[in-house]
């Protein structure tokens, strides 16, 4: 058996495919995976196309870093509430600060779908403009307006950076 017929035979079940494509699967069989080279059928059931993309892995992500700062800064702001009310709505506060920010960052560099580069690296350096831009407007009006103490404030924010950079130090899980 040559090689179109058995790539033609790989492409049977998607019927709506140009013959273009038949032609061309034994050059693009790599299935998406970055392990070395393997002879698998691409799709494991005829019909059933899964396709994971960095958009919803970044999605994932950013939930899994939320998720893990809001316990961070909870536990943070349990600690100093030995030292008073204040000291832990405080801590609350900068936690959230950059929970908040991290989630609108989020929002706005993995919103915008597939678009060329030029439209996604400005996505996301938005969002990382806002993130900060948020932090910096919730510190001030903690410490300015509110009167809160600065040290557990920055203390929360601390908190949370270190809580991100573990949560998205660990690869995703897989389906």
């Amino acid at each position: 058996m040559d090689v179109r017929t058995a790539a033609r035979r790989r492409a049977e079940p998607f019927p709506g495919l140009a013959p273009v494509v038949w032609q061309m699967t034994p050059l693009l069989y790599f299935c998406g995976s970055t392990e070395p080279f393997r002879r698998a059928p691409c799709p494991p059931e005829p019909g059933i196309l899964e396709v994971l993309t960095s958009v919803a892995a970044g999605r994932r992500l950013a939930q899994r870093a939320i998720a893990w700062q809001a316990v961070a800064v909870a536990v943070t702001a349990l600690a100093f509430l030995a030292k008073g009310a204040e000291w832990a709505l405080a801590a609350g506060l900068g936690g959230a600060a950059i929970a908040l920010g991290g989630w609108l960052s989020s929002v706005i560099a993995l919103g915008g779908g597939v678009n060329p580069s030029a439209g996604a690296l400005a996505r996301l350096l938005a969002g990382v403009a806002l993130k900060w831009v948020v932090v910096v407007a919730v510190l001030l009006l903690g410490v300015g307006w509110a009167g809160l103490p600065p040290v557990p404030m920055l203390a929360g924010v601390i908190v949370a950076l270190f809580a991100q950079l573990l949560a998205m130090a660990r690869p995703l899980a897989r389906h």
